[in-house]
């Protein structure tokens, strides 16, 4: 799990949200899973759980990506501890936290993938994607 900046954020992998010991102990009180190839997480009692199957690149339907967007935005809002995961944690996750963290601190998303720390290779079809989603959210 890699944290974004001071923020009560992070990207992390399905192996990773799976980990429910280590996302308790980092203080994590929410889990949003993207992954739409793994099997859902079974969080315990404390954790909030959501789960937006995603697919990495263009074809998910917009009104899930609205969901996602609006979902993560006002977790940032509230500032509760979220783990955004996927697969490898090198896409789908960083893509929904630049363009939810964007609209939610009014930056723009290269800015905050430029600010994420660790590797990443972020679609650009879902990148776009996100984007057209956005303007529904805000």
């Amino acid at each position: 799990m890699r944290q974004v900046g001071n923020y009560p954020l992070w990207i992390g992998t399905a192996r990773d949200a799976r980990d429910i010991k280590g996302v308790l102990a980092a203080g994590i009180h929410a889990v949003v899973d993207l992954a739409a190839e793994e099997l859902p997480v079974s969080p315990t009692r404390d954790l909030v759980y959501l789960r937006f199957p995603l697919v990495d690149g263009e074809g998910n339907e917009l009104r899930l990506l609205r969901a996602t967007l609006g979902s993560v935005v006002a977790l940032l809002k509230a500032r509760i501890p979220t783990l955004v995961a996927c697969g490898m944690g090198m896409s789908r996750a960083p893509a929904v936290v630049a363009v939810a963290f964007a609209t939610a601190y009014q930056l723009t998303p290269a800015d905050v993938l430029n600010m994420m720390p660790g590797p990443g290779d972020v679609s650009l079809g879902l990148l776009r994607d996100l984007g057209a989603a956005v303007e529904e959210v805000s």
